[in-house]
């Protein structure tokens, strides 16, 4: 049997197994999409949002890309988060980084990883660039590693709440609240590190004045 092959006979067996545990699984679900919650996460594939948070297709919204960034530019998320926050009416978003990312450690080398990546990791480095003063103390290379993980959610998180989607309804609905959390691989247990009420202050720059 071909890798794929596997795949989709593991797909019939779940389907069958769903349906000899709960007959009403299937056609519950396809009546329902509300939830709660909005996850922006790492495209990493350890890091299921469901799985680890022990909840049922439908709850969690997921968008996930290369070190779950937010960024002003990115039609895809924001796209996302403009259908989470306005069609869905989520009351929490969840920004949910792992410690031993990928993108992360590859953003604090100086390798050539081409022109895509290059860009993507950019956004990382300019993380590190805010935080130097911080991070360029901490001589131990995961632990640093780790520490930048945080501020990356921390900084994503910020740049949710730059966005109009967010402050919009924040005026007007009073949610979501805004949550950064980083997830360990080598426990399974999910740190939160950072957290945003909705109405929060931000920097004034950022604010628009007539939403």
């Amino acid at each position: 049997m071909k890798p794929y092959e596997i795949l989709l006979q593991n797909n019939k067996d779940w389907a069958e197994g769903k349906k000899a545990s709960d007959p009403d699984f299937f056609e519950r679900l396809s009546h329902l999409q509300t939830p709660e919650f909005l996850w922006i996460g790492c495209s990493d594939s350890r890091v299921p949002a469901n799985e680890i948070t022990g909840t049922d297709p439908g709850e969690i919204f997921v968008h996930r890309n290369v070190a779950n960034l937010v960024i002003n530019t990115d039609v895809n998320v924001l796209s996302v988060l403009d259908y989470a926050v306005n069609h869905l009416k989520v009351k929490h978003i969840i920004v949910c980084g792992h410690y031993g990312c990928g993108g992360v450690k590859a953003a604090i080398t100086n390798h050539d990883f081409k022109p895509v990546l290059n860009m993507w990791l950019r956004n990382i480095k300019d993380v590190y660039r805010i935080h130097r003063s911080e991070l360029d103390l901490i001589a131990d290379e995961e632990q640093k590693t780790n520490r930048l993980t945080e501020l990356n959610v921390m900084e994503q998180v910020f740049n949710l709440a730059k966005t109009s989607i967010i402050q919009r309804a924040w005026k007007h609905e009073q949610r979501p609240d805004l949550h950064g959390w980083v997830y360990g691989l080598q426990n399974g247990l999910i740190k939160p590190v950072f957290e945003m009420k909705a109405g929060a202050a931000i920097d004034n720059l950022y604010e628009y004045d007539d939403l």
